[in-house]
């Protein structure tokens, strides 16, 4: 398989003349291991790199602001996508003529990156220039697709446009979507993977996994990321300051062998529930003994991941109604956290019980999905 950025040499004619800037970060490498960075500045002309969140070089944690710095390998100036702006500016317009992006998603809706992606490419119509996608595997399965679609009430940079919470492209496929689903209409240009199969699993590419930020530290990670995502919103910790964040999900008033049992009898084939205690050393319910859960994949790709999610809060919420909190909005009068992940507000009002949350799921699938085959290059 071959990566986008490998197959650069047969699209130099797109570079020649122009100044080049690239949004990446440490997954921008090629097959041989070789940044993109160092690419485009050996082949083209690079004037600007432009960060997502948790920067170039992956050294800042989940939601921390940025402002502009020096990079301090090439001397190149990076522009932050993750600070006081997240679309470039005039200024950050005039340094390049043709913008290009190479890093990896985590093939969910609520991973930032795609919204970055989006926001350049609507800069890049507004301004007359080019935007350049070297493609990538989903690591999150590229063949599965599954969730409710994005209500555009709960619209955030966690979630911009109504596709489904695990939709199932490349970051080349989303681009292509999203430029004419949604009226962007940049000039645009993807360069494709070869020999790329969309049901491959990420360790199938033979890629190498480079982590998309500090909280996905395996491929795995980005399976369970669809499914315990969701509880960023609440006061139940999703792995952060363990070794194994979004795979292991607990709070302090949580029995794990009563949580399991209840989860038990959903009888999900792609995963077991194994009861564990837990202590973060940061983030949520640091330094407290909690109890909770372990997700271990069994089917290899997570089948259902999204209604596992919903399912295993239901269950929570059911089982701890006094304990179980949903946080509170950042700003007030918005909506908070959990609206914003999971794309509604019924999940917050407890509207459906949870076979109607799963029906809900299969009808906005299978709906997402013929807007999907649309733009799928694999």
């Amino acid at each position: 398989m071959k990566l986008g950025i490998d197959n650069i040499t047969k699209h130099l004619n797109i570079f020649e003349g122009k100044r080049v800037g690239l949004i990446t970060n440490p997954t921008g490498l090629n097959s041989d291991y070789v940044s993109t960075i160092d690419i485009l500045k050996e082949n083209t002309n690079l004037v600007a790199l432009f960060s997502p969140e948790h920067g170039v070089r992956g050294n800042i944690q989940a939601g921390v602001k940025m402002d502009s710095y020096i990079d301090e390998r090439t001397g190149v100036k990076v522009y932050s996508l993750y600070g006081s702006t997240r679309k470039p500016t005039e200024e950050m317009l005039d340094q390049f003529d043709i913008l290009c992006i190479d890093l990896l998603d985590a093939g969910s809706r609520h991973y930032t990156f795609i919204y970055t992606m989006a926001y350049a490419m609507i800069a890049c119509a507004e301004n007359n220039k080019k935007f350049v996608v070297f493609d990538r595997p989903n690591p999150a399965i590229a063949s599965i697709c599954e969730g409710n679609i994005l209500d555009l009430k709960y619209r955030s940079f966690v979630g911009y446009y109504p596709i489904t919470q695990r939709h199932g492209m490349t970051i080349g496929e989303l681009a292509l979507l999203f430029n004419k689903e949604y009226g962007i209409n940049c000039d645009l240009e993807v360069i494709p993977m070869e020999g790329y199969n969309r049901n491959m699993t990420y360790e199938e590419t033979k890629a190498l996994w480079v982590m998309p930020s500090p909280n996905l530290p395996t491929p795995q990670s980005t399976l369970v990321y669809n499914c315990t995502c969701v509880f960023e919103g609440t006061n139940i910790s999703e792995g952060r300051g363990t070794t194994a964040p979004f795979e292991i999900i607990g709070a302090p008033f949580i029995d794990p062998y009563k949580l399991c049992e209840r989860l038990e009898k959903y009888h999900f084939d792609s995963v077991y529930f194994r009861p564990m205690y837990f202590t973060p050393t940061f983030s949520k319910h640091a330094n407290e003994l909690c109890g909770g859960i372990q997700l271990h994949i069994l089917d290899g790709k997570l089948e259902n991941a999204v209604k596992i999610g919903w399912t295993i809060l239901h269950e929570i919420r059911t089982l701890y109604p006094n304990d179980f909190k949903i946080n509170k909005p950042y700003v007030e009068g918005r909506p908070g956290m959990l609206e914003f992940n999971t794309g509604c507000g019924y999940i917050k009002d407890n509207l459906y019980s949870i076979e109607e949350q799963w029906n809900i799921i299969d009808r906005e699938t299978k709906e997402f999905m013929k807007t999907r085959e649309k733009y799928l290059l694999y």
